[in-house]
């Protein structure tokens, strides 16, 4: 029998090694219920930094913590955010007390880590949910219909975590609606990025400009939904 090595395998949406995906997999999720943000800044930002809620910490399979936010079309690991055009990850940040670190909270650490050895579950299903948390920082989805003309925004109920590592946001489709309020887990939930017209998700500061139709977020918006 021929032992074959899975880094010869490469995911076709990564590029990397399948050995390597199935490590960098998100295991465990954990709500950031503290107020802690993520720092970041691009080209235009010169000295300053932007601030962004972070959603919640993950555990990936190989270990590794990381706080996780919604950017741009999908739920990003902080670290991994290293476009200077975009955004780069500059670090942590406790606005409480000011302070700025690198690495997660240590009772964040301990509490995914206790959480997996707990809920320790393997299943061969990609699509099986594993866990479902709520938003806790407003998300909301922005919709484009076809001929780029009308702008929806959806507030965004929770992130289910697949046993694949994937993390969709949950909307609510008011049309099979049985009881109030939906809450994470209900029948009526169904994905934004899986969804026909998804283009970004952006936090409720923004998403409340873009509702009070705020001409600098009605312009940034713009530019970002035409866009190829």
């Amino acid at each position: 029998m021929t032992d074959h090595c899975c880094n010869n395998v490469v995911d076709l949406f990564t590029g990397e090694p399948i050995g390597t995906s199935a490590e960098k997999r998100f295991i465990r999720l954990s709500p950031e219920l503290d107020g802690l943000e993520m720092l970041y800044s691009n080209n235009a930002s010169g000295t300053d930094f932007y601030s962004l809620k972070i959603l919640c910490w993950g555990l990936k399979a190989n270990g590794e913590v990381v706080g996780l936010v919604p950017w741009l079309n999908s739920i990003v690991a902080c670290p991994d955010i290293q476009d200077p055009l975009d955004g780069c990850f500059k670090g942590y940040y406790d606005p409480g007390i000011e302070e700025i670190f690198h690495q997660p909270p240590i009772h964040k650490i301990v509490e995914l880590e206790t959480a997996a050895e707990y809920f320790e579950y393997e299943s061969n299903k990609a699509e099986e949910v594993l866990q479902e948390i709520p938003d806790s920082i407003g998300t909301h989805a922005v919709f484009m219909d076809e001929d780029r003309e009308n702008l929806t925004l959806i507030e965004v109920i929770s992130w289910r975590l697949h046993a694949d590592g994937g993390i969709l946001g949950m909307l609510i489709d008011h049309d099979i609606v049985e009881t109030t309020p939906v809450l994470p887990g209900d029948h009526c939930l169904y994905p934004a990025q899986q969804s026909e017209g998804f283009r970004y998700f952006f936090q409720h500061h923004i998403a409340n400009k873009i509702k009070s139709e705020d001409p600098e977020a009605l312009a940034a918006i713009a530019a970002l939904v035409t866009a190829p």
